[in-house]
């Protein structure tokens, strides 16, 4: 997930973030996260610290603590132990130091953070580069609230020692004994491996290590009389990228297989602390697994974690896994990854760790507005000796109805769940570009069409195949609809939920929830077979059973003497290719028409590019003159870059998605479906591509003045009659030829839905709808067909905050946000400002305050309160101009609440 737009939407416009990353901050006795952004201006760097909330999407989620400048006063120092450099997998600590304040902080591991570190690295670099011309950052001093030292900066924890090593500038220098060492990559630009451990094993003197084989790639050498000079390129280039490639498609020359186990387990704990042993969930079988991936769903429910993503029952429950792994073995823990209550950790015994390597981690929220983590997804990706593994835990939407839901959810899942490479010319990896995928959680698939005596019954009758019939995921899987080339093995155990929790029994609330197996295990690939399937009745701490499934999966493994015979076949047969110095491709189309573009609904064409020419070639799209960007914000091409060896064919998508941000200039005609772009090939020439299309006008993302001047829908209103509506908005000395409307019909439409049928709905607002409802709302909204809306109450009330986030100008103007600010804990105050709005605004404001009012006198069905309303609608009425920190999200909630009483 990239959390660099969050950041970018708070700068100005001529300064950008570079990259982002998310880490864990030193303070004295405790620790909180933090988001870093390297933001340059000017060939200016610095390195901006923001408080964050988890899910990092725009500027409202994040808010500047400090700028750290990076100048010759500036030093970053890795302060990680022995012992931590000894796990592979751990995360890495350093020290970053400005004059004489120093902050020491804790990075992920991964690619990202050595990416990040290589940027801050390079950008030092420069410093030191032009010593003689100081950097003057006139450029943030605009940014600073408060005096330096008064955000997260501390002043030194501890003096550095002489054991410390400063991050280095240069390519990291092997060890001659690499037995006897344990080197590490620090993240310099011309390493592409991280060497987290040792080997020790007799198969490691060979070229069993990736390190080794990538090193021997990189450093291949051709003679001067070679006719494929043109390949000699920096690493990660062309001549990398094509024995990569040519050894990719060889691979079964030098592989061979060999089974490892693998222990899957999910345990939904329903907010609860451990307060059993998990020993007889992670140690049922007999012989130790070599790997154990444990999830957990509802980690904790109250409203600090939801909100904050803060909680003291993630070191609860790992601790309480740590004591229950099986004790014929010792294992490494490799990596723990959580979004709010939705946790994943991954353990690898010690004697495998060595072969363990390219370990990411990655989380994806599909709550309401695709933002909130109380439901998604966490992934851990990683290599372990030559096949690729991705294990996903999820937390899926529940209610027995919702099954649509669950499979959007899923489709979300893998969409957006994306794995950055070690190669920045290498697209992200989605899911299903691994050997092998495992998913597990709470997937929260019901038994449909039989009510829960006839589902006892067949329990207590251990009917359990008959049962499976009804089961909603088996019938979704078996319509294509999710999961597509996943395998469940068979399934023999009673469903998992739901119970008293404590106790065996079904549920005995009011409620009576139909008992159902929420909690599965699934697997993607080939060699893999499954040894055992269970669930865990001994365990009574959640109204929710664990589960478990063992895996046997046959690993790729390299055998060194092969490998070096196929390595020195390819490059042999490099070199004997023709001396073509200039690329070429041919392009499938060079014009792309977009028809009839709507609001938040993704299109997409493709290009094929094929390699005509004698050389491989690598592609970029490339910024024009004078932009940014190489693209319109609204499109993309994906990929923008990459590798095609001669003779092959690369499909590059361009989809093309409007949101709140593009959508004002489009509503208005001021923008248009219109952009070129210029395709490179590196050391040939370019390739110009048209993109066009038409966009229609929509309720979302336009004004509340212009929609008040709208009594039609608005597609049925003419472009030129839209962009005059646009200018008076903005001309306060416009006199209205007609009374506009109270407030705007589209508006009305949503909240009188809402008010006539889902007062008393359960979860209003914290539920989240259908894409597929909202599309039809979203049509019905702008044509006026059909007369009334349709969808379910939850994807018209999610539709109701994506109108009001997509509002160029929030409901209480920006221009009135500061005194917002000032006057919030003053009832009498408050009211005087919301006096003061236009009279537009002032209406829709007081017109939703009623509304919410009527909510919450049905607070004991639909589960709201005034808490959880101002929470949700004072961020998206009260939106600040630039960004917002916490202190100032209180005071608009508070601002919000005196209207909620």
């Amino acid at each position: 997930m990239d959390q660099s737009v969050a950041i970018q939407e708070t700068l100005e416009r001529k300064e950008n973030c570079i990259i982002a990353v998310q880490c864990d901050v030193f303070f004295d006795d405790n620790t909180e996260s933090r988001l870093l952004g390297l933001v340059e201006s000017t060939k200016e760097h610095a390195i901006f610290v923001y408080t964050h909330r988890r899910m990092a999407i725009t500027a409202d989620d994040v808010s500047l603590e400090d700028i750290i400048p990076i100048s010759l006063d500036f030093a970053v120092v890795e302060v990680s132990s022995p012992e931590e450099l000894a796990v592979v997998g751990a995360d890495t600590r350093v020290r970053v130091s400005y004059q004489e304040e120093e902050l020491e902080l804790r990075l992920p591991f991964g690619s990202h953070s050595r990416l990040f570190l290589s940027e801050v690295n390079r950008a030092w670099s420069d410093v030191c580069k032009l010593a003689t011309h100081a950097p003057r950052f006139e450029w943030i001093s605009k940014y600073h609230k408060n005096p330096r030292g008064q955000g997260s900066f501390k002043q030194a924890l501890s003096p550095l020692g002489s054991t410390l090593t400063k991050l280095e500038h240069k390519k990291t220098e092997k060890s001659s004994d690499k037995k006897a060492s344990l080197e590490r990559d620090k993240g310099s630009s011309n390493s592409g491996t991280q060497k987290s451990k040792a080997y020790s094993s007799q198969e490691s003197q060979g070229l069993s290590s990736r390190e080794d084989r990538d090193d021997l790639v990189r450093s291949s050498s051709h003679t001067t009389a070679n006719k494929a000079q043109i390949l000699a390129m920096p690493q990660f280039g062309l001549r990398d990228n094509l024995i990569k490639c040519e050894l990719m498609k060889n691979e079964d020359l030098y592989t061979y297989l060999q089974n490892f186990s693998i222990f899957l387990g999910t345990y939904n704990v329903n907010g609860q602390t451990p307060k059993e042993s998990l020993y007889p969930w992670l140690n049922c079988t007999s012989d130790p697994p070599d790997m154990y991936c444990v999830g957990f769903q509802e980690l904790d429910l109250s409203k600090e974690a939801f909100f904050f993503n803060d909680t003291p029952k993630e070191l609860e429950w790992t601790k309480a896994v740590s004591e229950a792994l099986h004790p014929d073995a010792k294992y490494a823990l490799v990596k723990l990854v959580r979004l709010v209550g939705i946790m994943l950790i991954f353990y690898v015994k010690n004697e495998h760790a060595a072969f363990i390597s390219d370990v990411e981690a990655e989380t994806v929220g599909t709550g309401i507005m695709g933002r909130m983590g109380n439901k998604g997804a966490v992934s851990i990706r990683f290599r372990f000796h030559n096949s690729d593994i991705c294990v996903v835990n999820s937390h899926l939407a529940a209610h027995i109805e919702e099954y649509e839901r669950r499979n959007q959810d899923y489709k979300d899942i893998c969409s957006r769940l994306l794995f950055r490479q070690l190669d920045p010319n290498q697209p992200p990896l989605t899911i299903m570009k691994h050997d092998v995928v495992l998913w597990i959680g709470d997937l929260n698939y019901r038994i449909s069409e039989l009510d829960v005596s006839n589902v006892k019954e067949l329990i207590s009758n251990k009917d359990f195949e008959t049962l499976h019939n009804y089961d909603q995921l088996k019938r979704q899987i078996d319509e294509e609809a999710v999961f597509v080339g996943f395998v469940e093995g068979h399934i023999d155990f009673q469903p998992t939920y739901k119970y008293d929790t404590g106790s065996d029994l079904w549920d005995t609330s009011e409620k009576c929830r139909v008992p159902a197996w929420c909690d599965r295990i699934l697997w993607r690939g080939k060699n893999i077979v499954q040894k055992q399937y269970q669930s865990h009745m001994a365990l009574k701490t959640s109204d929710h059973k664990p589960v478990s499934s063992l895996l046997e999966i046959g690993i790729k493994r390299v055998n060194p003497d092969d490998y070096k015979r196929t390595f020195e076949e390819i490059v042999r047969n490099i070199d004997k290719m023709e001396n073509e110095c200039i690329p070429s491709v041919t392009l499938s189309k060079r014009e792309f028409h977009f028809k009839d573009l709507k609001y938040m609904e993704h299109q997409a064409e493709t290009l094929s590019l094929f390699n005509d020419g004698q050389v491989p070639c690598q592609f970029e799209f490339i910024q024009k003159p004078n932009e940014s960007t190489y693209c319109k914000a609204w499109l993309t091409a994906n990929p923008s870059k990459g590798f095609i060896a001669n003779g092959g064919t690369v499909d590059i998508d361009f989809e093309v998605f409007v949101n709140r941000s593009t959508a004002p200039e489009l509503n208005s005609g001021k923008e248009q479906i219109e952009d070129i772009l210029v395709l490179h090939l590196e050391r040939g020439k370019d390739y110009f591509i048209s993109i066009s299309g038409n966009y229609l006008p929509s309720c979302y993302g336009s004004s509340i003045n212009s929609l008040c001047q709208l009594k039609e829908p608005i597609q049925d209103m003419p472009q030129e009659t839209l962009r005059k509506l646009v200018e008076k908005a903005g001309d306060d000395n416009t006199a209205n030829t007609e009374k506009p409307l109270d407030i705007p019909k589209e508006l009305w439409m949503m909240v009188d839905h809402l008010f006539r049928n889902a007062l008393k709905q359960e979860d209003i607002f914290q539920q989240p709808g259908l894409r597929s409802d909202f599309a039809v709302i979203r049509d019905c909204l702008d044509t006026g067909i059909p007369d009334s809306l349709p969808g379910s109450n939850h994807s018209v009330a999610e539709a109701l905050l994506l109108f009001l986030d997509a509002l160029p100008q929030p409901v209480v103007p920006f221009s009135f946000y500061q005194q917002c600010l000032e006057s919030c804990s003053n009832a009498s105050q408050c009211e005087k400002i919301i006096s003061k709005l236009p009279q537009c605004h002032k209406n829709v404001f007081n017109y939703l305050a009623a509304f919410l009012r009527e909510l919450l006198k049905n607070s004991a069905s639909n589960r709201l309160d005034v808490n959880i309303l101002a929470t949700i609608f004072a961020s998206l009425l009260l939106k600040s101009p630039t960004k917002q920190d916490l202190a100032e999200k209180r005071k608009t909630q508070e601002f919000f609440q005196h209207f909620l009483a």
